[in-house]
């Protein structure tokens, strides 16, 4: 905004827009709402802005509340006829015109859009970047069989990170491979609701129920002499499969399981089918061996 032929009032307006605005939105996501002090609307939406913004205060929001009865040049600026009016503001310049929204579900998926989109910096993304290699350390350990080293580390990412889904995934998975199955759940338990349905806490939660399901057994020879006499016995077959993931062969689960679907794909309301699906939840969905699995079930289902 040029300042030259404007009044000392309009200057100081447009010098405290490029310090509270401008300036930030080079790395932030900077959210203007212009509203006044007489506008209902305005007070309506004031306590739902304020609530999201705060919330995505460390993925890099920050809102910037624009009187336009002491700032009407600005607002002149942006050719703001009605309020509230909204704008998101990055590296100076509107990206966004988020007017029209006015519940919290719509700025949060209006926030999400745009930082999906956006180089914004945050605390959040320099956290990401501090603990991903002690994630992998983490996961490094649990794929070895070490749970207890895979434990400590978890816990020491989560005193920095307590509410990181990938973070307390692994610490329930730790305590899982340790048989510490009422330890996990505590931990389940106490996850917030919003990382609830994320992906990395479903496998910790796979992997806790398929523990609940399966207990180790040390000779599983007369559960196989059993299924050799009489290949259709379902039953004896899936608690094969269960003693197989116990005792951490997922290879030989996955064929016990899929020549189940293979010979009766509604046995037991499709159990065989549902208990693959939790065991390709618990490995991970995006490991190489799940998407093997999957194209032998597919070929199956489908084939």
């Amino acid at each position: 905004m040029a300042t030259l032929g404007m009044s000392e009032s309009d200057k100081l307006a447009v010098e405290a827009f490029r310090r509270d605005v401008v300036d930030p939105s080079r790395t932030s996501l900077v959210i203007v709402d212009f509203w006044a002090e007489w506008c209902g609307p305005c007070k309506q939406l004031t306590p739902v802005i304020e609530k999201v913004c705060a919330e995505y205060a460390t993925k890099g929001v920050k809102l910037i509340k624009i009187n336009v009865d002491e700032n009407g040049f600005i607002a002149s600026q942006f050719q703001v006829r009605s309020i509230p009016t909204v704008y998101a503001i990055f590296q100076g310049q509107p990206v966004a015109d988020l007017t029209q929204a006015r519940t919290e579900g719509q700025f949060r998926q209006m926030f999400d859009q745009l930082l999906s989109q956006l180089p914004i910096e945050s605390e959040d993304k320099a956290q990401a970047q501090e603990i991903a290699p002690l994630i992998a350390m983490g996961e490094e350990a649990l794929g070895e069989g070490d749970a207890d080293r895979a434990l400590s580390i978890f816990r020491q990412i989560g005193d920095m990170a307590p509410d990181n889904a990938e973070v307390l995934s692994g610490q329930i998975r730790a305590l899982v491979a340790l048989g510490e199955l009422d330890q996990a759940q505590l931990v389940l338990d106490a996850v917030p609701p919003e990382l609830a349905k994320e992906q990395h806490v479903e496998r910790a939660r796979a992997a806790l129920s398929l523990a609940r399901d399966s207990q180790p057994v040390e000779d599983l020879s007369g559960l196989e002499a059993q299924i050799a006499a009489n290949p259709d016995d379902y039953e004896t077959r899936f608690a094969l499969a269960g003693g197989y993931m116990a005792n951490g062969n997922r290879d030989a689960a996955a064929d016990a399981l899929l020549d189940i679907v293979a010979r009766d794909r509604d046995w037991n309301e499709g159990a065989a089918r549902q208990q693959l699906l939790k065991l390709f939840e618990a490995v991970g969905l995006e490991d190489p061996w799940v998407s093997a699995q999957r194209r032998r079930l597919s070929a199956i289902l489908f084939g």
